[in-house]
Formats: C-alpha cells, sequence, structure tokens
C-alpha cells in the first residue's frame, strides 16, 4: 500500500548527522583555518552553505517521483561522462592534491567523479530492471554492465581518484550482486579485480607507499604514514568520553586538514567512544532504514536504486573509518554528512531525496 508520507525517521536521521557534521567541521578546522586563512569560520560558513542547499534539494527531489531518474538516466549519465572527460583538460579541471578532480571558478568547484556515482546507480538499476533475465548471462547480462562501469572507473583514474572510483564501482557490483549475477561470474570477475587492483597499485610509487604505511605507519613517520599516526594519536587519547568538545591537540595543525577525510579522529578524540559509538549507531540507523525501503520498493528500479544508494553510503563509511583508525591504506574518502565537502555533501543529500521518495511508495 502506498504511503503518503515520507520515512520520518530516515529525515531525522540524515538531520542529526548533518548537525554533528556542522559542529565538528568547526570545531575541526577552527585553528586550521585561522592560522592558513585568517578566517576560523571560513569552512564551517561555506559548509553550513552547502548544507542548506542540500536540504532544500533534498525536500525538493523528496516530491519528485523517482520514476523521472529512470527516464533521464542516460542523459545524465552521458553529460556525467563529459565533465569526466572535459575535467582532465588543463584549464578547465582544476588541481589539488595531485589530482586534477575539479571544475568550477575560484573557491567554488564541483567534482564531477561524485556526481558519476549516482548517474551510474541509476543508470545500472535502470539497466538491470530492463535485463534481469540476461544477468545470469556473463556475455549478454554481466559483461555490459562492468565494461560501463570500467569504462567511467577508467576516466576517473585518469584524474587519478582511486578512492571515488572504488567506491562507485564497489556499489554498482553490490547493486549487480542483488540482480542475481550468478557467485561463479563473482568469483572470477573477484580474481581479476584483485589483479587490476594491484597493477594499479603497482604503477604508481605514491600509491605503493600508502599500502606499506598502513602496513607499517612507523617505517616512515614524516612521510607516507604521517597522517596515519597523526589520526591515531588523535583517536587514542579520546578515550572513554573525548578530552572535551573543542579541545582536540591534533587539530593544531598535526593533522593535515582535519575537516576533510580524517573529522572522525578529531570526532573520536574531542568525544571519545561514546560519540564515534553514537555516529557509527546514526549511521546504523539510516543503513536498516533505507534497506527496509528497498525491500518495500513496488519495483525492480526502485529497489535497485534504493540499494545502490545504501552501498554507496555504507561502502564510504566503511572505508572512511577503516583509513581513519589504521585499518586500510590511506584513500581519500568523505565521511558522508560529517566532512567538509559541497560536491560530497550535496550528492548524500540528493541521494536522500531520491530514497525518501521511494519510501513514500515503499509498502513497507
Amino acid at each position: 500500500m502506498k504511503k503518503a508520507t515520507p520515512d520520518f525517521i530516515l529525515i531525522a536521521v540524515t538531520l542529526l548527522l548533518l548537525t554533528v557534521g556542522m559542529i565538528m567541521v568547526y570545531s575541526a578546522s577552527a585553528i586550521w583555518a585561522d592560522v592558513k586563512l585568517g578566517d576560523s569560520f571560513f569552512f564551517a560558513k561555506r559548509q553550513l552553505l552547502f548544507a542548506g542547499l542540500g536540504i532544500v534539494a533534498m525536500f525538493i527531489i523528496m516530491n519528485v517521483d523517482y520514476w523521472i531518474w529512470r527516464k533521464y538516466a542516460k542523459t545524465i549519465l552521458l553529460v556525467c561522462f563529459f565533465l569526466l572527460v572535459i575535467v582532465l583538460i588543463p584549464g578547465i579541471g582544476m588541481e589539488r592534491g595531485g589530482a586534477r578532480s575539479w571544475i568550477g571558478v575560484g573557491a567554488f568547484s564541483i567534482q564531477p567523479s561524485e556526481f558519476m556515482k549516482f548517474a551510474m546507480i541509476s543508470f545500472i538499476s535502470k539497466y538491470l530492471a530492463e535485463n534481469q533475465k540476461k544477468i545470469t548471462s556473463f556475455k549478454k547480462g554481466l559483461l555490459p554492465s562492468l565494461s560501463l562501469i570500467f569504462f567511467a572507473f577508467g576516466l576517473i583514474m585518469l584524474q587519478p581518484d582511486l578512492g571515488t572510483g572504488t567506491v562507485m564501482v564497489g556499489t554498482c557490483i553490490v547493486i549487480i550482486f542483488v540482480a542475481g549475477a550468478r557467485i561463479m561470474h563473482f568469483a572470477v570477475f573477484g580474481a581479476v579485480g584483485i589483479a587490476g587492483f594491484i597493477a594499479l597499485v603497482i604503477s604508481a610509487p605514491y600509491r605503493m607507499k600508502r599500502i606499506t604505511s598502513f602496513l607499517d605507519p612507523w617505517s616512515d613517520p614524516l612521510g607516507s604514514g604521517f597522517q596515519i599516526i597523526q589520526s591515531l594519536l588523535a583517536i587514542g587519547p579520546g578515550g572513554l568520553f573525548g578530552v572535551g568538545l573543542g579541545d582536540s591537540r591534533q587539530k593544531y595543525l598535526y593533522l593535515p586538514e582535519p575537516q576533510t577525510d580524517f573529522i572522525f579522529a578529531i570526532l573520536a578524540e574531542e568525544l571519545g567512544f561514546i560519540g564515534g559509538t553514537f555516529v557509527l549507531l546514526l549511521f546504523s540507523l539510516l543503513l536498516w532504514r533505507g534497506i527496509r525501503i528497498a525491500l518495500g520498493a513496488p519495483d525492480l528500479y526502485g529497489t535497485f536504486l534504493a540499494v545502490g544508494i545504501i552501498a554507496m553510503i555504507a561502502i564510504q563509511v566503511m572505508i572512511n573509518i577503516g583509513v581513519v583508525t589504521g585499518l586500510m591504506p590511506v584513500t581519500g574518502i568523505t565521511l558522508p554528512f560529517l566532512s567538509y565537502g559541497g560536491s560530497s555533501l550535496t550528492l548524500m543529500l540528493v541521494a536522500v531525496g531520491v530514497l525518501l521518495n521511494i519510501s513514500k511508495h515503499s509498502r513497507y
């Protein structure tokens, strides 16, 4: 039975995560922004602007039937492919941290690879909904899907942006698995994928350094292992209750740009195990609501789309927390709703808006 209202628990959890994120972006960035930019509120003001625009977009999209994304899935995908190409052109694409991943003017920019994640989720969901019977065939079902996914992955790697590319591929693999692909095909694909990943790591010295520093960061404490060590030095003193909101020591120019990928380390330092667990419970609640929405969706497209959105969020959370706690190599993945970043935050809120619309049609 179609519901007239969206999932209010999902809305509440999303807004609560955003609130925690706003507080932590200011706390984590104030010192760095004051010293480097002369304005301790620099990142907080911009994050508030992004959050405001994202919330407005979320509520607007919540009231747009999700079938429209199916109708325009191909067009959206082609636009994102175009943006992935032009971002590589010097003079158009903006380079930061060694990656040419942004298009924009001055301080305001967008990251096309972030929006490609949603575009690919929508298109793959449409393709699989229309061709589910073919998914058990490697040649007719799985191969076309994987070819498109890895073509997009290749363009993203030209920037290079291994983290975003990994999230996109992982998300699409989850959708394909839910659609009914054969386990044997996944085993073969997994072996090829692991071999390809190893080749990517070996081909770039900086990626190899990230792997070795992940295994033993203290072997190069002032180089490739610096971020992981500083992150662990933030988490450790946090203890059970933390050193207090605003009282982090690692944000005093020890942990590089703590408001982005390593914001969870500052949160754990200031709010302790209790604060970190609270945030993880919020993410767990969000994922649970998303799974319920996917199971109750009225059609295959709605199910696959909801699964893709939830998988994207879950994979980013797992990778980010894994990196921050030293369980995974540094990949440059933001923590959804908490980390500073306009493109990432806007994409997540748009995706939640789509999920909320599916919830209005979901039978649960």
